[in-house]
């Protein structure tokens, strides 16, 4: 209680009218203009929670005199960043649960849930997530006996890094109800040993079969999850994130959230499309509150599957799997009535495509609904738009549609690209340059939890085309980096753009929200190599302090 008691305190001073402007001084100031050009200032007054001016400090001054100063120590200041693909909640789970992340082996993975397990006895289920066999020495999928060997008193579900698929221990596997008779869902496959029986990995709608089974989020639940991940998003410079796909249950808690003023950052959500009560939550219409820190009108729909557990749709199949050409999350067939429902009820459409086959489906379907109910205008996207057929990179400038695109997917998937589609599918493959050269509007995120939801580790990926260690030398398909000034477009006008919300958040100007970060270097001026090293800090939303480096240190 004493928490959102602050928090509503925090939320009435930002927009209270009658105390004096706050003047922040001595900074090396960095936005882009309306204009979507880079300005520079050193000196900014805001109040009431938005920006009053930029510029000069001595003019400011005059203008400003009963304002209280703030010295800026001659530290760079930027807009708030937005990461326009993540997953909220599923971030605060993870930094709840077991994370395998970056473990070099199933055993060590295995282990690791087993220490998890031992500290949390009261747990009913285990769950957590990371693994990707992609790191491992052989390469092979987990099976749910590594799991056993350590847990099986109680049900275990472990996700595997991508989001598209998990491992289970017999346990869960049972609850479930997979057994060797259980038939593939559509787009969804049951991976099995040479005898037909489960092996405890669930690929894309396999794992509805498992997941319907853990017990539905607490309101308590929901509240440490949302907690945990604001906090750490805003201590990464984060102060806007799209939440990409959220159900009933996380929509109606957001707004009560909204409503009761105890968001500390801003949340534009995306409505899950498998969401039973779908058509219930596009009838009540868009969602924005008063501060804009939510807004609910777009619906993320699903395309295909990933790439790195071969679910990605592709036109012809894998050069590492010559049988499999990828899953569709979505049936074909159900396209135009889903893209007929949301945007026909005014809601943007954000559909998940990875392969080049999804992507094509989905530019298909916009331009047939286009024909028929128009719907351009929502400004509806692809999300990460990764691996394109070049014929049809053009059609997403012509059809007006925005590549959401994610700077350390290309980096964490370089070790196995080439091996999944081979060299000449890669050309059209996480392709930022060519989109920003036909005139696209790229938002940039990270799809975290996927991915660590630094984002200055995706300024560093967008720029370099390297790894964090600075691999491969000179850049992974090199020509597709952008410059500084491209990345850094991308996780702030950008992202408020694919929301509409370049008029109040993502630059730094009269009348819009003062939404800014405080950071230890100069992304613009260093060696670009050392963009992933940036320190935050302080964050700002609305003209409130939400995180402090010196007091979380």
């Amino acid at each position: 209680m004493k928490h959102s008691v602050l928090i509503l305190l925090s939320y009435l001073l930002s927009t209270a009218t009658l105390a004096a402007p706050t003047h922040i001084t001595n900074v090396q100031g960095y936005t882009l203009s309306d204009k979507e050009e880079m300005v520079t200032f050193t000196d900014m007054v805001f109040d009431g929670g938005k920006v009053l001016a930029i510029g000069g400090g001595s003019s400011l001054k005059d203008t400003y005199p009963d304002a209280d100063v703030i010295d800026g120590k001659n530290r760079i200041l930027l807009p708030g960043l937005i990461d326009a693909h993540g997953h909220i909640l599923g971030l605060g789970e993870t930094l709840l649960a077991v994370d395998v992340r970056d473990i070099p082996s199933a055993k060590a993975s295995a282990q690791k849930v087993r220490d998890y397990a031992q500290k949390n006895p009261d747990l009913t289920w285990i769950l957590g997530g990371g693994w990707n066999q992609v790191l491992w020495a052989d390469n092979a999928f987990p099976t749910s006996e590594m799991l056993d060997e350590y847990i099986q008193d109680r049900p275990v579900w472990i996700s595997r890094v991508d989001g598209h698929a998990g491992w289970a221990n017999s346990k869960a596997l049972k609850i479930a109800g997979v057994t060797k008779d259980s038939l593939d869902p559509p787009g969804g496959q049951i991976v099995r040993d040479k005898n037909g029986v489960p092996t405890g990995v669930l690929i894309d709608n396999a794992m509805n079969m498992l997941v319907e089974k853990i017990p539905q989020d607490t309101e308590q639940d929901l509240q440490r999850k949302l907690d945990a991940a604001a906090a750490h998003l805003l201590s990464l410079g984060i102060t806007s994130a799209h939440d990409a796909g959220i159900d009933y249950a996380t929509y109606q808690y957001y707004i009560k959230r909204s409503q009761q003023l105890e968001l500390s950052m801003r949340i534009y959500a995306m409505i899950a499309a498998t969401d039973p009560k779908l058509a219930d939550m596009l009838n009540a219409g868009p969602i924005h509150d008063q501060y804009d820190y939510l807004s609910i009108s777009s619906v993320k729909v699903y395309g295909d599957g990933a790439l790195g557990s071969r679910g990605a749709a592709m036109l012809s199949a894998y050069s590492d799997d010559h049988e499999n050409i990828g899953l569709l999350l979505t049936p074909e067939k159900q396209l135009k009535p889903l893209f007929d429902l949301i945007m026909g009820n005014g809601f943007q459409l954000n559909i998940h495509e990875i392969g080049d086959r999804g992507n094509r489906l989905a530019l298909d379907q916009f331009e047939e609904t286009f024909s028929r109910i128009n719907g351009q205008h929502l400004r509806n996207r692809v999300e990460h738009a990764q691996v394109i057929d070049v014929t049809d990179i053009p059609r997403f400038k012509t059809l007006e549609i925005i590549p959401s695109m994610q700077p350390t997917h290309a980096t964490s998937d370089m070790n196995m690209a080439k091996d999944r589609i081979g060299e000449a599918r890669l050309k059209g493959a996480y392709a930022w340059q060519t989109f920003e050269e036909q005139g696209s509007i790229i938002p940039f995120g990270s799809d975290f939890p996927v991915e660590l939801a630094n984002p200055f580790f995706g300024l560093h990926a967008a720029v370099t085309r390297q790894n964090r260690n600075n691999q491969p030398e000179g850049g992974w398909i090199k020509e597709e980096a952008v410059t500084v000034e491209q990345a850094f477009k991308g996780f702030t006008y950008s992202g408020a753009y694919a929301a509409h919300q370049e008029n109040s958040i993502g630059t730094l100007s009269s009348g819009k929200w003062a939404d800014f970060i405080l950071i230890d270097q100069d992304i613009f001026t260093i060696n670009p190599q050392d963009i992933w090293k940036t320190k935050v800090l302080e964050t700002w939303v609305g003209g409130v302090k939400r995180y402090d480096s010196a007091l979380n240190d």
